[in-house]
């Protein structure tokens, strides 16, 4: 492919992609994203070659490996078009039927459907998957429908057009005001509107600028931003271009963690791919317009994503973060004025450009416009990425589309914006999702972590998890988060372990205002937020703690045991088996008994005594029944009284 030159020479090459693709020719996608790939998603595609080969379809089927459509909890995904059949967990073996049976005479194989848990039933389409159903994937969508690796793809689907038509017909400032008009704001977590941003960068008199991507995803549990570098890295750079373009800048950078090596590799091939078609390097599109875009992997420092510590890395020294005497987007990168946002916000900028302002925001909240990705992760059923507008409530994210909490336990808290965020409990379900919304209740958006809990969840010890987590994390360069955290996560831990002390819920609360109010950045800011929703929240499991003794949950493991109980027990011998301590006493026809010195309080026996028994039982506190005499303990009398 020779480079193309003008943005007229660019519309007659995509349409001559267009029109060469017949849109009702078969094709099969099928998703190689890491989630997939981690579920033998590789075998798949290579069975699928090897079986549309070895039928003689090579030259009427095409088949693509894709990014990731969001439904990690059943892949690997495999859609079939233009039907858009969807069959999830496909396996290797499964594939000849799939060619021969939907490819080959139209019929679907149905035990690869989707089948609703609790109806029975099926969905043949991916639209019609209640996961599906219930979202707006202005971003997601694509990743199933193009090979990241392929720009005719990406072209084929409109992609660079929004370039075209901003280097082609837009000046820089009406670029800038229709962002501005679109009310785009932040997606990486801050929720600064991006509009404003670029305005301040491209008003500073110096004359290097800079445009960044923040593709540095430490969140626990989050994948949003991996899963669009992935499956569709040309919507970023296409993004980037255009942001460069309406600020001037002539160099950008993807800040991306070392940990994401297939987003990487995928990204690279993009920036290579776009360079030899003219949308990156020199006079591109015959514009005059310069941009070149370099990519960085990360260490791997979660304090990486905050702006200052991000520059600092990029600028080759330790990734610490810097007073913000004067904003980045004035003095960043190398003192120069840069424009830093997430991959998700940059993803935004081409639909803005092709579909207008008031297509985006004819979605969303007054406050929040457009849609957001979250990955749904936790105790739920259906796990995964989702894309939702702004304003649809938490219950509806939780249960049309996550479809609810497993095993038929009770919904108890979720969690938003990654480690920083807050727990919010069910009173909060009808929450409309926005920044200010999760950000007025306690929690914030952040880059869109959404962590669901069930009964069965401390929330002390989720604040324990989080603060540990950020413990680890933190720089350490200003006392107010070394210090504060490290005294926070103490206190924690002796909570949880029934050792806490009066005034210790008090002594928290200071500990997270110190750290609020004096921290040099947002890391050391935000990481009370956990432990402060779930003080608001949930303060009695607190107390329980300290006065009590007693986790609520049952979860803390220095407060519960585990006994059998005599009535259920049927001497199965299945937990006296497991039982890595050998605490367990028993044998056939012979009620079990814990021996509660030797009892680690692994929780192995209650996983493993069968759900039909239910015989062995976590209760709160030291103190257990006293276990049934050695005469009283045979299975033969117990069997006998319940005839």
């Amino acid at each position: 492919m020779s480079r193309i030159e003008s943005a007229a020479a660019f519309e007659e090459y995509r349409q001559s992609i267009v029109s060469s693709r017949d849109p009702d020719a078969p094709s099969i996608s099928i998703c190689v994203g890491a989630g997939c790939m981690a579920s033998g998603a590789d075998k798949v595609l290579e069975a699928f070659q090897e079986e549309i080969q070895k039928q003689g379809l090579d030259q009427e089927v095409h088949t693509r490996g894709t990014g990731c459509p969001g439904f990690c909890e059943r892949g690997p995904v495999v859609v079939l078009y233009p039907e858009e059949i969807c069959y999830l967990q496909v396996k290797p073996e499964d594939v000849p039927e799939i060619v021969s049976e939907t490819i080959q005479q139209k019929k679907v194989v149905e035990r690869l459907l989707y089948i609703d848990r609790d109806t029975g039933a099926k969905a043949v389409h991916e639209y019609d998957i209640p996961f599906y159903k219930h979202q707006k994937r202005n971003l997601i969508s694509r990743n199933i429908r193009l090979d990241s690796r392929n720009i005719d793809d990406y072209i084929a689907l409109d992609g660079y057009a929004a370039l075209g038509v901003a280097l082609g017909s837009m000046s820089p400032e009406s670029v800038l005001e229709e962002v501005k008009k679109s009310n785009l704001r932040g997606r990486g977590g801050g929720g600064f509107p991006a509009g404003r941003k670029w305005e301040g960068t491209r008003n500073a008199p110096e004359e290097v600028k800079y445009v960044i991507v923040n593709a540095d995803e430490g969140d626990p549990g989050a994948f949003m931003d991996r899963a669009l570098l992935e499956g569709n890295p040309h919507a970023i750079l296409e993004g980037l271009a255009i942001g460069a373009y309406a600020i001037g800048a002539q160099e950008g950078y993807i800040y991306v963690r070392q940990e994401y090596p297939l987003a990487v590799k995928n990204v690279l091939l993009a920036i290579q791919q776009a360079e030899a078609y003219g949308f990156l390097g020199k006079n591109i599109l015959g514009s005059g317009f310069d941009f070149t875009v370099k990519v960085h992997q990360g260490a791997g420092a979660f304090v990486c994503g905050e702006s200052t510590a991000l520059m600092t890395a990029l600028e080759g020294r330790v990734g610490e973060p810097r007073p913000k005497y004067i904003r980045s987007n004035i003095k960043g990168l190398w003192e120069k004025p840069s424009v830093l946002n997430n991959v998700e916000t940059w993803a935004n900028v081409p639909l803005i450009i092709n579909k207008g302002a008031d297509w985006f925001t004819s979605f969303g909240t007054e406050g929040s416009k457009g849609t957001k990705i979250f990955s749904l992760v936790g105790k739920i059923v259906n796990t995964g990425l989702v894309e939702v507008p702004m304003g649809m409530t938490l219950r509806e994210i939780i249960y049309k589309i996550g479809g609810g909490i497993p095993g038929g336990k009770q919904f108890k808290a979720v969690q938003t914006g990654g480690p920083s965020g807050g727990c919010l409990p069910e009173s909060h379900l009808d929450l409309e999702v926005g920044f200010d919304e999760l950000s007025a209740a306690g929690s914030m958006m952040g880059s869109g972590g959404m962590i669901v809990m069930d009964e069965d969840t401390c929330m002390v010890d989720v604040a324990r998890y989080f603060i540990e987590f950020l413990t680890d994390e933190s720089c350490g360069k200003c006392v107010p988060c070394r210090e504060g955290l490290r005294q926070m996560l103490t206190i924690l831990i002796r909570i949880t372990r029934g050792e806490g002390r009066d005034g210790d819920i008090e002594l928290l609360e200071v500990l997270s205002e110190s750290a609020m109010e004096a921290s040099l950045c947002a890391l050391g800011k935000s990481a009370p937020n956990p432990l402060l929703s779930t003080l608001r929240y949930f303060r009695e499991e607190y107390e329980a703690h300290i006065r009590d003794g007693k986790c609520p949950a049952l979860s803390c493991k220095e407060l519960i045991s585990y006994c059998i109980d005599p009535e259920k027990c049927q001497a199965c011998m299945i937990c006296l088996r497991k039982c890595p301590a050998d605490a367990i006493i028993g044998g056939k026809k012979t009620i079990h008994v814990i021996d509660q010195d030797k009892c680690t309080k692994c929780g192995t026996c209650f996983e493993v005594c069968p759900s039909k028994f239910g015989a062995v039982q976590k209760i709160s506190g030291q103190s257990v029944p006293e276990p049934l005499p050695e005469d009283r303990r045979t299975i033969q009398k117990k069997s006998k009284k319940n005839e």
